[in-house]
This record gives C-alpha cells, sequence and structure tokens, in this order.
C-alpha cells in the first residue's frame, strides 16, 4: 500500500502530520497486515508551513499515479493553489483507491474536479468555498467510498485513525489511538 501525503507551501502543520502520524503508525507499530510505505509528495523540495516549519519531499513533481493512497492537507496555501494550473494538473495525476484531505484540502480535491457529484467536509470557514464545487457535510469526517474528506484542522487525527480502521479493521484502530493517549480509544 503505496500512500502520498502532498505537501506544500502555507499549509496547516496540523493538517498534515496529524493524518500523517495515525496511518504511518501501521509501518512503525509493525499493524499493517500488507506492506505500508509512504511518500512526502510536492512540487518543490522544500515546502514552509503557514507557522514556518519546513518539510522535505521524498517525491518533487513526479505523478501521483503509483500510489493507492492519496492524503492532501489544508492550510491559507490552499486559496491560491485552487487557481494554480500547475499544481492542479499534478494533483490529477492521482488516480488512487482512496483520496483524503483535512481542512481546507477540499478545496483543492474540488477545484481538481474530484468532488464532482460528491459530498464533502471542510473547515466551517470554508464551507461557501466549498460549496461551489459539491455538497456540504457539517460532520468531522465525510466518507463518500473513494473519497473521504474530513473537517476542520484537528479533524486530522480523526481521519488518520478512521482511515486506519478502514484499511485495517476497529481494533488496529483503537490500538494506535491508546498508542497516541487518543481520547475515546477504548
Amino acid at each position: 500500500m503505496r500512500t502520498a501525503f502532498v505537501a506544500f507551501d502555507d499549509m496547516t502543520a496540523l493538517d498534515f502530520v496529524g493524518a500523517f502520524d495515525p496511518l504511518t503508525r501501521l509501518d512503525t507499530m509493525d499493524l499493517a497486515p500488507f506492506p505500508f510505505e509512504w511518500n512526502i509528495c510536492a512540487r518543490a523540495e522544500t515546502v514552509t508551513t503557514t507557522a514556518n516549519l519546513q518539510f522535505g519531499a521524498d517525491s518533487v513533481g513526479e505523478s501521483l499515479t503509483e500510489y493507492d493512497i492519496v492524503v492532501v492537507p489544508g492550510g491559507a496555501g490552499t486559496r491560491t493553489l485552487q487557481e494554480d494550473d500547475h499544481f492542479l494538473s499534478w494533483l490529477r495525476t492521482a488516480d488512487p483507491d482512496l483520496l483524503a484531505s483535512v481542512c481546507t484540502g477540499s478545496l483543492l480535491l474540488g477545484a481538481a474536479g474530484f468532488l464532482d457529484g460528491q459530498t464533502a467536509t471542510t473547515h466551517p470557514a470554508a464551507t461557501d468555498e466549498l460549496a461551489a464545487y459539491c455538497e456540504v457535510a457539517d460532520e468531522r469526517v465525510v466518507d463518500e467510498g473513494g473519497i473521504v474528506t474530513a473537517r476542520g484542522v484537528s479533524s486530522a487525527l480523526d481521519l488518520g485513525l478512521y482511515l486506519v480502521e478502514r484499511l485495517t479493521d476497529e481494533e488496529t484502530r483503537k490500538t494506535v489511538a491508546e498508542q497516541m493517549d487518543y481520547p475515546g480509544a477504548r
């Protein structure tokens, strides 16, 4: 199972890390019933979050076609990237079994055309923007089969744990949540 964690300038660090941490524990805790590999994918070698935290990319500008899962964070950078034809063309190379976003990452999915005819969620302050692309739900996590979206920043952890359960089972999600000391783990 190959996972692409998309990164870009002015993303929200918790959007990225909140989903990244539970999912990569499938590997680091040896819980995945399949090989679990991941890459940080970006259009530049280094990206800087809104709070000046930097991430180095493993894959720079390469097609996202080879990934089974693609996770897109949100943040202030989504506002300009919605209009960036080069970024959107790159994002459209994704053809995963599972496409996920956190917060305003759903705006990027919408701008790239992935949300046509779907229901999705986003940060409460961006629901009007998201409504231009799809039906909007007021839920922490919305699962439309091949596309899973999570609401605001802190819902990144909910998304990560939700995807862990979807990829494995409830018991594995509970194990990961307990290791993270996440409320409601039991």
